[in-house]
């Protein structure tokens, strides 16, 4: 599987479920389980690989400023839900996180930002098609820190600084600085 098949995956799950993130998991392993066990590994490899490579401490200020605060989890969930929203949204938000702004139409923290399942759902399709669970993908571990310059995703006034159109559309209303 190469790259466009990967994204064409995401992106027709995506736009099938209409914006549900538990129905887009679930239509993705629905599309997975069609798919021989070793492709499902190559999605599972591409899938894994950009959650990495979002590990990044910017991206952890866009994700606060989105969820209104993002913990360790909640950021594990929205590099899920990053991938999730297809290559133009997910290349930008890497180019310039706080362009996020004018890649989302909307953004409801009840509904979007949280991709948790699916981070599961090539492991749930490759074990559906074998009955076992999926070998280790070979990829390299993600760096114990994100990659960037920290700085406190828990400071409103850092976070208005640093994003400051994601700040004026999503997160303004939400923080009481």
């Amino acid at each position: 599987m190469d790259e466009t098949d990967f994204w064409e995956i995401v992106d027709s799950t995506r736009e099938a479920a209409d914006g549900d993130p538990e129905a887009h998991a679930d239509l993705m392993v629905e599309r997975l389980v069609r798919l021989d066990p070793d492709a499902v590994l190559d999605f599972a490899r591409h899938f894994e690989s950009r959650y990495n490579r979002a590990y990044r401490w910017d991206l952890w200020g866009a994700a606060a400023v989105l969820l209104d605060g993002a913990s360790d989890d909640a950021f594990d969930f929205f590099r899920c839900w990053l991938i999730g929203q297809g290559r133009e949204v997910f290349e930008g938000a890497l180019q310039d996180p706080d362009g996020l702004a004018d890649l989302l139409d909307d953004f409801d923290e009840e509904v979007d930002g949280d991709g948790e399942d699916l981070g599961y759902a090539a492991d749930e399709a490759y074990e559906q098609l074998t009955g076992s669970v999926a070998p280790d993908l070979g990829i390299p571990a993600p760096p114990r820190e994100p990659e960037g310059t920290a700085f406190d995703i828990d400071d409103p006034g850092v976070l208005e600084a640093r994003f400051p159109r994601l700040w004026e559309q999503f997160g303004a209303d939400s923080y009481s600085a």
